[in-house]
């Protein structure tokens, strides 16, 4: 196999650093063990990130990348066989909340959140990622789907997010509900949420939504 080089090597750096991350953590993780599991030297290591700090940085990014294409939009999950604008919705906040509970995802925040302080701008931009990206896209199809105002869509939005994900999450990151151990498969969704208690939400507050 050839030697891997430039933005090849830096990707494959960064999947390998994300395992290591989420296996000891950020503390307890040192360049040396990246650099020897990613199988390059300490030198090539450094010269894509000239520090921890910069390649957890990295790390975050990669997987805020990875969380918005798997979650998508609400749009998405507009099918053929489900071609109710609400039901799309539902499924859109299910999928959110699914994500979020991942083992992966859990570990990840929890890292987020003990390095907020020393590094805010990791955390901000994740948080960016993880909750603001969503919660637009959501006032972004309430606005074209039912009309609603921009500060109306906006409080519909963090009114249902808050109802139906935070709680949860809460709970996952506190240990007091189990984590979804596989990578979370929409074809799971129906089993790994409460997809009626997100409907229900869903109905008292979107305008024109169907009660069941």
């Amino acid at each position: 196999m050839p030697a891997r080089r430039g933005e090849k090597l830096r990707e494959h750096i960064l999947w390998t650093a994300k395992d290591v991350f989420l296996e000891a953590g950020f503390e307890r993780t040192s360049m040396d063990v990246v650099a020897q599991r990613a199988e390059t030297s300490k030198r090539s290591l450094y010269a894509h990130f000239p520090s921890k700090d910069a390649l957890f940085s990295g790390v975050v990014a990669l997987v805020r990348e990875l969380y918005l294409d798997r979650l998508g939009s609400p749009e998405d999950y507009l099918t053929a066989e489900r071609a109710d604008p609400a039901d799309a919705l539902v499924r859109y906040c299910g999928r959110l909340l699914q994500l979020l509970l991942w083992s992966s995802s859990l570990r990840t925040l929890r890292m987020g959140i003990t390095e907020a302080e020393r590094v805010p701008e990791i955390a901000s931009g994740y948080y960016e990622a993880v909750f603001e990206a969503p919660m637009a896209r959501i006032v972004a199809y309430a606005c074209r789907t039912w009309g609603l105002t921009q500060e109306e869509a906006r409080e519909v939005a963090e009114i249902l997010v808050g109802r139906t994900v935070y709680p949860e999450l809460m709970q996952g990151l506190l240990g007091v509900r189990e984590p979804i151990a596989d990578r979370p498969d929409e074809a799971t969704l129906a089993a790994d949420v409460d997809l009626d208690k997100i409907a229900a939400s869903v109905r008292r507050l979107v305008p024109g939504a169907p009660a069941s």
